[in-house]
């Protein structure tokens, strides 16, 4: 209905009940047995009283309230209306007597009125509700929903869930632990158990759908209700934020999907961020890798501390537009230079480091997925070693205060190729930490949430797809964390950092893939290996079932944060290092003699002891390599040969 129309009838609705609450209180007066005289006097007081309510309520912005969602609140501002306009009847009344006017209009008809004005109003703005709000019934479009939690956010789903059509939830029921409430009603619904009881419920009453509606409890209290709902097949809904009951913004809208964030059974890591970041603030900041997983959100969360410039430098030029817009969407007065280059062109990096001279440097670029690197080796140390030490090196060449580089756990007794090559260049920065001004650090995590080419997302699509999902190993174990989690971490590591450390991530207990991969599928709605089949492919080149956060030589040690831990710097011979990197890098960029992949391997070997290479792969790669190396040099000699004849 258009606003004006909806006044009118307002307007006629309320004049219609302030008149006849006027008439109501002359027969409650006298009893049914008006008096002639004050009959005369009745269409005065009709018209005066009618007058000023009218005025109290257009005023008072009565008439902008949706009915539909009357609540108490409503009822208040309705009797405190009809006191103001008592009031003021009471003083236009006190005036007229007071100019020797009588008007024969009893004293008590002005009380009476506003009592049945009261009531009338407030019936009718009921009735509109009913009317206009009244509940919907459930329609066989509709899933039966569960809703855990009959505090002040599951009541408002549940009216929200019962008065709004389009919705597919129905809410019937309410589990809740407090025994005040159990076995009562409330918003209409019974509370029908505590959380033990919810498999019971789910199969007794034909569950559909569970909403966790706990939007203050504690993670480790959530992954608990989740563990319970997972022993049913209903799927699972949750209210994600204690901030949508506090601003009201709790909605039908508001209700998401479990996430993989929901089983880990840990609050996040909080890192006051205000007080540690200042270093950036007011800095040139250089992000290499910007248009990753993490290189993106650093571009994010760094944007926020008001850099002088942010550069964000990548090699795809695709995820660098996609970076670029969004931070010019909602950052739109930050200063910031796209610059497509590829860390492993060395004469690039010095060129964006002279032109740009940056205070601060993020190094997130790196090829990460294991078994593609297992079989290109030569690309994971061009970009994960020789990248490395190109804008490493650039760092100390134009005396740049602190450089943080990302790591991983794959780096510690690494048994695959990126594992080692990470492991490499955390060994680059750590030697050029000993002999120059800049601050060089490395943050070592686990698997990060929802990164790209990470588990979830790959188990997420062949859920989609109806499976099945694949799992390398049953017993195959992983930490993970989530993407602001770790970049809070990177930019914690980049205030407390002295030069050298290694820092690390207590990222609570390890994770079992195989479990991670049943619960989602749970969280689908579905049964595992019934409606989705899980298979085992088994572990792949490089793979290992347990990932390792600090070596034994490492060790570990406290820092401010209680959930930060530092890795003392390896001891190895610098100058013995360098001369080994370097045969590396020739090896790895030379084009006129490709060498085999198995005899890299062996040179990382010789750089990382503790990669887990199997002798046999080591002896067959120096017995192919010496091969390789026969033929070239009998080429060689046929060339020679030929010149000379």
């Amino acid at each position: 209905m258009k606003y004006s129309k909806r006044i009118m009838l307002l307007l006629a609705v309320d004049s219609f009940i302030v008149l006849g609450s006027v008439f109501i209180s002359y027969l409650l007066r006298f009893e049914a047995r008006i008096p002639e005289p004050f009959w005369d006097s009745m269409p005065y007081a009709m018209g005066g009283i009618w007058l000023v309510t009218y005025a109290v309520f257009y005023f008072s912005n009565l008439y902008r309230r949706v009915w539909k969602y009357a609540s108490v609140g409503e009822l208040v501002l309705i009797i405190r209306t009809t006191t103001v306009a008592l009031g003021m009847n009471l003083l236009l009344y006190a005036a007229v007597r007071m100019s020797g006017m009588d008007i024969g209009i009893p004293l008590t008809v002005f009380l009476l009125s506003w009592m049945t004005t009261t009531i009338g109003i407030a019936g009718s703005r009921l009735l509109w509700r009913i009317v206009r709000g009244s509940q919907v019934k459930i329609q066989p479009h509709h899933k039966k929903a569960l809703i855990v939690g009959a505090g002040d956010a599951g009541t408002l789903v549940a009216k929200e869930l019962k008065h709004f059509p389009d919705t597919t939830l129905y809410p019937v029921a309410f589990i809740d632990d407090d025994p005040a409430k159990l076995y009562m009603e409330v918003g209409g619904l019974p509370v029908v158990g505590m959380r033990r009881d919810i498999p019971a419920v789910v199969k007794r009453l034909g569950i559909d759908t569970i909403v966790l509606a706990l939007p203050s409890a504690a993670k480790s209290d959530t992954a608990n209700v989740i563990n319970i709902c997972k022993k049913t097949s209903a799927s699972i809904k949750i209210l994600p934020r204690v901030s949508d009951v506090i601003h009201g913004n709790v909605s039908i809208s508001t209700i998401r999907d479990v996430n993989v964030e929901d089983l880990l059974g840990r609050d996040p890591v909080a890192v006051d961020l205000k007080g540690i970041a200042e270093y950036v603030t007011n800095k040139t900041v250089l992000i290499t890798g910007a248009g990753g997983s993490i290189g993106s959100e650093l571009s994010r969360q760094i944007a926020g501390f008001q850099p002088e410039k942010l550069l964000l430098l990548g090699h795809g030029e695709n995820s660098i537009y996609a970076i670029e817009n969004e931070l010019k969407r909602k950052y739109p007065g930050l200063a910031y230079e796209t610059v497509i280059a590829d860390v492993q062109d060395r004469q690039r990096m010095v060129e964006v480091f002279d032109l740009y001279r940056p205070s601060v440097v993020f190094h997130a670029a790196a090829h990460k997925h294991v078994p593609l690197m297992e079989r290109n080796p030569a690309e994971a140390i061009k970009n994960n070693v020789i990248g490395t030490k190109n804008v490493a090196q650039c760092a100390n060449l134009f005396g740049v205060e602190r450089f943080v580089m990302i790591s991983t756990d794959k780096a510690v007794n690494p048994t695959s190729v990126m594992g080692t090559t990470k492991r490499i260049a955390e060994m680059i920065v750590q030697s050029l930490n000993r002999r120059s001004t800049t601050k060089f650090v490395a943050v070592r995590f686990g698997n990060v949430l929802g990164s790209r080419g990470s588990v979830i997302p790959i188990f997420k699509q062949q859920i989609r797809e109806g499976g099945p999902v694949t799992v390398t190993h049953p017993e195959m174990v992983r930490y993970f964390m989530t993407i602001p989690e770790a970049v809070q971490l990177v930019i914690q590591a980049g205030a407390i950092a002295e030069g050298g450390e290694t820092f690390v991530l207590d990222m609570g207990e390890p994770v079992k893939i195989a479990k991670l991969a049943h619960d989602l599928i749970r969280l689908s709605g579905l049964e595992p290996d019934r409606d989705i089949r899980v298979e085992y492919t088994g572990m792949r080149p490089g793979e290992k079932l347990y990932e390792e956060l600090l070596t034994a030589e490492e060790g570990t040690a406290g820092t401010t944060h209680d959930r930060i831990f530092i890795g003392k710097p390896a001891v190895f011979s610098v100058k013995e290092f360098m001369a080994k990197l370097e045969k590396l890098e020739r090896a790895a960029f030379n084009n006129y003699m490709p060498v085999e992949p198995e005899h890299l391997k062996a040179m990382l070997k010789d750089l990382v002891p503790t990669y887990q290479l199997a002798a046999s792969d080591l002896e067959e790669a120096k017995n192919r390599q010496k091969a390789a190396e026969a033929v070239v040099h009998r080429r060689k000699l046929e060339v020679a040969l030929g010149a000379e004849k």
